[in-house]
C-alpha cells in the first residue's frame, strides 16, 4: 500500500493510486503516475517522499476511525481573531517585505484581503501554503473540531503534495506535514528540530536509530517537512508554554501551532508570540450547517423527534441546546447517542437542560453506553456496555492522577502492585524452569548432591527472575524493534563474518586443547554459530536480549553503539507509522521468538563441547539447562508486553476491567472513545476524559 509520496518523476519505485474508495480518475488529486529517467531524486527528498507514503496511511486510518471522512465531516470555518496574539496581519504576508517561505508550487502568495475574507478547508490550506510567515495558529473554544481540522490540513496538504502535475523538483518544495503534540519538549533542554526529529524516530521506522534522528533533522532543517503541533493549551505552565512558543519562532520549517484561544491568549500576555505568525480562529458550528448535518443522515422525512431538534436549532439559536450544538464534538456525539427513533427531543427540556454544559455533560455521559450497544446489522460488541464503562473510569482516573493525556501502554504496569507479580514470576520459573532440570539431572545422577544443587539453583533462578520482572514496572523508555530493525543487512554480514572468523580460528587452534582427541572442524563451527547469532543482535538492535547472558552479551553494551548505528541504517522501503497495539504485538511476539533462540544459542554453545569431552548425557543436561533457563530470561521474563498482560490480569481481578486489556483499548479506538498518537493512546477528546475522571 502507498500513499502520497512519490511523484509523477519517480523517486522510490511506487506508484501512488489513492485509496480507490476515494478517489478515482484522471481527475484525482491522487492519481499519480510513475514516469522513470526524468529527474533523480535527493536522498532527502526520497526520504520526504517515503515520510508522506508513512503519514498518509496513519492519517488516513485515524481520520476513518475518528469519522473525519465518513459521513463527511462538518465543514470547519476560520476567520483571523481578534484576540491580541500576533502582529499584524502584514507581518505574515510579508507585504512589501522579504518573504521567509514562498508560495508552495500550485498555491499563490496570500494577501490580506485573502485572510479578513476567511474560509472553509480549501481556503485553510491555500493560506497554510502561501502564507510568507509559515506560521499559522489554529485556535477555538474546547471541542469546536482544532484537532479534526488539523488532521484534515494535513490530509490536504499531503494531497496537494501528490498532484500528477507537480514536477519531482516542484514536490521537493512541498514540504511533507508531520502531527505531533507538545507533551515531553523542554526547550530548555534541546532545540525544537532536536525533540521533533527525535519524536519523528519513534513513530516512523525510516527514522529509527541516532542515524535516523540524523536524518529527520536534516529533512526538518531544510523545509522538507512541515510540523503541526497539537497541545499547546494542555503544556503545565504558562512559563513553559512561553519558551516553546519562543523556542518554534526559530524552527526553520513551516509551522501549525494548535491551542485553545484562551491559553494561547494567556502564553501571548507572557510576551511570547510566534513571530509573524497570524492567529485564525475555528468558529462555532453555525445552527444551520447543524440543522443540516443532522437531517442529511436520516430518512426523508425526518422523525418528529429529529425534526423538533433542529426548529429549536433555527429558530432558538440562543437556547441551551443551540450552544452545546455549536461544536462538532456534541453534534456527533448526539448521531451516536440517538437512533433515528430515540428520543432526541428530550434536549429540548429546559428543567432538564438549563445550560450548554449540562447538555454537553449529558452527551458525554452517554458516550460510552451508545459506542458499546448493539446495534442491528454489525457484530455484537466484545464486552459489554458496564465493562467498558468501568474501564474507561478507572483510566481516565488513573491518567488524571498522573496529570497525564497520554496513555502509554508500558506505564500500564505501574497501575498495580507489584509484589504480586514477582512472586508469580519467581514461582513459575522456579516450577517451569527447576522441575525439568531436576528430572534430567536426577536421570543422569539419582544421587544426594543432584538434589541439594537442582532445588536451591531452581528457587535461586526463580528469584533471579522475578527480580527482573519487578524492574518493569518502573517508568522507562519504550524500546521498541521489528525483524528488519534487527536482522538488517549489515548485521547479518557482521554476524556471519564473526562466526566465520571464531570458527576457524577456534578449529585452527582446536590441537592446542588439552586432551587426546581435538574436537573437530564441524564441531567448532557448530559451537561458535550461537556467537554469529549474537553479533547479529549486538550489531542490530536486539543487543538488549542478551545482554547479561554469559559468553553471548558482548557487545551488548553502550559503548558498541557506534558500531550498531553504522550498520542500522534503515532502508527506505521499511516505512511505517506504529500503533499501540502494533506496538505491544511486535514485543509480545518478535522478543519471545528471540528470547527462544537466544536460548537455543546457549544450548549450542555449551552441550556439544561438554557432550565432546564428557560424554553424551552431561552435553545434553548442559545444553537443556542452559538453553531452558536463557529462554526464559530472554523472553518472558525481560519482556515488557508480557509484564503488561500480567499487570492486566491484576487489574481485572481488582478492578474488573478486561483481562485483555489492549485488545480492548484498541476496540475503543475503533468505536471513537480513544485515539491514536504514534504509539500511545488518548481520550477522543479532553472533556471525554475529564468527565469520567469525576467521583461518581
Amino acid at each position: 500500500m502507498s500513499g502520497p509520496g512519490a511523484g509523477p518523476d519517480g523517486v522510490s519505485g511506487n506508484a501512488f493510486h489513492g485509496p480507490v474508495a476515494l478517489q478515482t480518475g484522471a481527475g484525482s488529486t491522487q492519481n499519480v503516475h510513475h514516469h522513470h529517467g526524468l529527474e533523480v531524486p535527493s536522498r532527502l527528498d526520497a526520504s520526504a517522499d517515503e515520510l508522506a507514503r508513512a503519514v498518509w496511511m496513519q492519517w488516513q486510518e485515524e481520520a476513518g476511525l475518528r469519522r473525519l471522512l465518513e459521513p463527511p465531516p462538518l465543514p470547519p470555518r476560520w476567520r483571523v481573531t481578534r484576540r491580541d496574539l500576533s502582529g499584524p496581519v502584514g507581518a505574515a504576508t510579508a507585504k512589501g517585505r522579504w518573504s521567509r517561505f514562498e508560495p508552495l508550487p500550485g498555491l499563490a502568495a496570500v494577501t490580506q484581503e485573502r485572510l479578513r475574507a476567511g474560509g472553509g478547508l480549501d481556503e485553510l490550506h491555500a493560506v497554510y501554503g502561501g502564507l510568507a510567515s509559515g506560521r499559522l495558529l489554529l485556535l477555538g473554544a474546547p471541542a469546536v473540531g482544532k484537532t479534526a481540522t488539523a488532521v484534515l490540513l494535513l490530509l490536504a496538504a499531503l494531497r496537494h503534495r501528490a498532484r500528477p502535475d507537480l514536477s519531482a523538483r516542484e514536490r521537493a518544495r512541498v514540504p511533507v506535514p508531520v502531527l505531533l503534540t507538545l507533551d515531553g519538549w523542554d526547550p530548555a533542554r534541546e532545540k525544537a528540530t532536536e525533540w521533533a526529529a527525535q519524536r519523528l524516530a519513534r513513530e516512523y521506522t525510516l527514522f529509527a536509530g541516532r542515524g535516523g534522528r540524523g536524518r529527520a533533522r536534516e529533512l526538518l532543517e531544510s523545509g522538507r517537512v512541515a510540523l503541526f503541533l497539537d497541545g499547546l493549551d494542555e503544556v503545565d505552565g504558562n512559563k513553559l508554554r512561553g519558551a516553546m512558543v519562543t523556542a518554534l519562532a526559530q524552527a526553520p520549517c513551516r509551522l501549525v501551532l494548535v491551542s485553545r484561544a484562551l491559553e494561547a491568549v494567556r502564553t501571548a500576555k507572557k510576551n511570547a508570540r510566534l513571530g509573524s505568525a497570524v492567529a485564525l480562529e475555528i468558529q462555532p458550528v453555525a445552527p444551520a450547517e447543524a440543522a443540516t448535518y443532522l437531517l442529511d443522515q436520516l430518512p426523508d422525512p425526518a422523525p418528529a423527534a429529529w425534526r423538533a431538534l433542529t426548529d429549536r436549532l433555527l429558530h432558538a439559536p440562543d437556547s441551551a441546546v443551540a450552544h452545546a450544538l455549536a461544536k462538532p464534538l456534541a453534534i456527533t456525539l448526539v448521531r451516536d447517542i440517538y437512533a433515528d427513533d430515540g428520543p432526541v427531543d428530550e434536549l429540548l427540556d429546559s428543567a432538564r437542560f438549563d445550560t450548554s454544559t449540562e447538555v454537553e455533560n449529558h452527551l458525554l455521559d452517554h458516550a460510552v453506553t451508545a459506542a458499546y450497544t448493539p446495534r442491528p446489522g454489525t457484530p455484537a460488541p466484545r464486552w459489554s456496555a458496564e465493562t467498558a464503562e468501568r474501564t474507561l473510569r478507572f483510566v481516565a482516573r488513573r491518567l488524571a492522577g498522573e496529570g497525564e493525556r497520554d496513555l502509554r501502554w508500558w506505564h500500564i504496569t505501574g497501575w498495580a502492585e507489584v509484589r504480586p507479580r514477582r512472586l508469580a514470576m519467581w514461582a513459575l520459573v522456579s516450577v517451569v524452569c527447576g522441575v525439568p532440570t531436576f528430572v534430567v539431572m536426577w536421570l543422569a545422577s539419582p544421587t544426594l548432591s543432584t538434589v541439594l544443587l537442582a532445588v536451591p539453583g531452581a528457587v535461586l533462578g526463580g528469584w533471579v527472575a522475578g527480580d527482573r520482572f519487578a524492574e518493569l514496572s518502573d517508568p522507562q523508555p519504550l524500546q521498541s524493534a521489528g525483524w528488519r530493525d534487527i536482522f538488517t543487512p549489515g548485521a547479518i554480514v557482521s554476524g556471519v563474518v564473526e562466526w566465520l572468523v571464531l570458527g576457524t580460528a577456534t578449529t585452527l587452534s582446536a590441537p592446542l586443547l588439552p586432551g587426546d582427541s581435538p574436537p573437530p572442524a564441524w564441531l567448532c563451527f557448530l559451537t561458535t554459530l550461537p556467537l554469529g547469532y549474537t553479533g547479529v543482535l549486538v550489531t542490530g538492535r536486539g543487543h538488549q536480549i542478551v545482554a547479561g547472558v554469559p559468553l553471548l552479551s558482548a557487545g551488548a553494551g553502550s559503548w558498541y553503539d557506534d558500531v550498531r548505528e553504522y550498520y542500522n541504517r534503515p532502508p527506505l522501503q521499511d516505512t511505517r507509522s506504529v500503533g499501540p497495539r502494533d506496538v505491544w504485538r511486535h514485543h509480545l511476539g518478535l522478543r519471545l521468538v528471540l528470547g527462544l533462540l537466544t536460548g537455543v544459542a546457549v544450548g549450542l554453545l555449551a552441550g556439544p563441547l561438554v557432550a565432546w569431552y564428557l560424554g553424551s548425557p552431561l552435553g545434553a543436561l548442559a545444553a537443556f539447562s542452559g538453553a531452558l533457563l536463557t529462554a526464559v530470561m530472554a523472553g518472558p521474563v525481560c519482556n515488557t508486553a508480557v509484564a503488561t498482560a500480567a499487570t492486566a490480569l491484576q487489574l481485572s481481578a481488582r478492578e474488573g476491567t478486561p483481562v485483555c486489556l489492549m485488545a480492548f483499548l484498541e476496540d475503543a479506538r475503533r468505536r471513537n472513545l480513544l485515539r491514536a498518537t504514534g504509539p500511545v493512546y488518548q481520550f477522543r477528546h479532553a472533556r471525554l476524559q475529564e468527565r469520567l475522571a469525576r467521583p461518581r
